[in-house]
């Protein structure tokens, strides 16, 4: 059990380069939060759902971190910062970074029932602070979701999920195969525009501003002589 944890806050410290110690890493709300959703969860799975509530919404006070008991979460789970919400039908591998303000969040079911709506994170997945990810859907092995993406649609393995609607966007094998990548963001394309695209975006300004600046000389009323009627 001690050696578990050890390498848990191991795997913290790997990916987190405030800490100067693993002992600072126990002062985590995301550890803390982690620890107490594991009872809640022993709990919820025991139909002891009125404790496993009672655990989580302790949880929520003393952390920030919203970790409903029947969410599945793998080892080596980090939550950077928290603040971040995960419902019931969750599912998360193992070696999954998630930073703050975030959802793993559910679709409001039309037929009455339950059943799975939130989102299945697989192994490896780094997800960006402010991210959404929506319904249940599946976050790919490896995939990068950048920060304030939303997340609608499945997610293949190895793509990097960018803006608002989220698209995908593969990126190169040497980059795919990093142990970590922080912040979820390993490009610099498209997260950082490029100098053609600038020049492109400059020359059609350029162009829309001559369009205008002719529209305007047509739409001038003429000035009419004195020998007109």
């Amino acid at each position: 059990m001690f050696e578990r944890l050890i390498a848990y806050l191991d795997s913290i410290k790997a990916r987190d380069p405030a800490p100067r110690t693993r002992w600072e890493v126990l002062l985590y709300p995301g550890v803390w939060a982690l620890a107490y959703h594991r009872l809640a969860h022993w709990l919820f799975e025991a139909d002891l759902f009125f404790l496993a509530r009672l655990v989580n919404h302790w949880s929520r006070m003393v952390t920030g971190i919203d970790i409903h008991p029947g969410a599945t979460i793998g080892r080596k789970f980090f939550i950077d910062h928290g603040f971040t919400v995960i419902g019931e039908t969750a599912q998360i591998g193992d070696n999954v970074t998630i930073y703050q303000n975030v959802t793993l969040g559910g679709t409001n079911p039309t037929n009455g029932k339950g059943g799975k709506r939130h989102p299945t994170i697989s192994d490896d997945v780094i997800i960006g602070s402010g991210a959404q990810v929506i319904g249940p859907i599946t976050v790919g092995k490896r995939a990068r979701i950048g920060a304030n993406a939303l997340v609608l649609d499945e997610v293949p393995e190895g793509a990097t999920m960018v803006a608002l609607k989220a698209r995908s966007h593969l990126i190169a094998a040497e980059e795919w195969k990093k142990d970590f990548v922080p912040y979820g963001t390993p490009c610099d394309d498209p997260c950082a525009p490029s100098r053609d695209c600038i020049e492109k975006l400059e020359n059609e300004l350029k162009a829309l501003r001559s369009e205008i600046e002719t529209l305007r000389g047509e739409s001038q009323p003429r000035q009419r002589s004195g020998t007109d009627d």
